[in-house]
């Protein structure tokens, strides 16, 4: 499915890519959630908005992956 995404990478945007990092507010917002996941007290919106967020990092983690990959050929 990200084939197409790697086949367009290029030196400047794996270096980009592999860099790429969740700016500060919103990687404070993902930790808060995530400690109130671990204590079991999210609610059920909170969880919902927390579960797009792992789904989001596990996709970028995966394009990181083929970036990282792409720049070591």
């Amino acid at each position: 499915m990200l084939e197409p995404l790697t086949a367009a990478f290029t030196l400047e945007l794996a270096r980009r890519l592999v860099e790429l990092r969740a700016n500060p507010d919103l990687q404070a917002r993902v930790d808060a959630l995530a400690d109130k996941a671990n204590q079991g007290t999210l609610t059920p919106e909170e969880e919902r908005v927390y579960k797009g967020y792992v789904e989001a990092a596990d996709i970028i983690g995966i394009i990181q992956a083929k970036a990282r990959r792409f720049l070591a050929t």
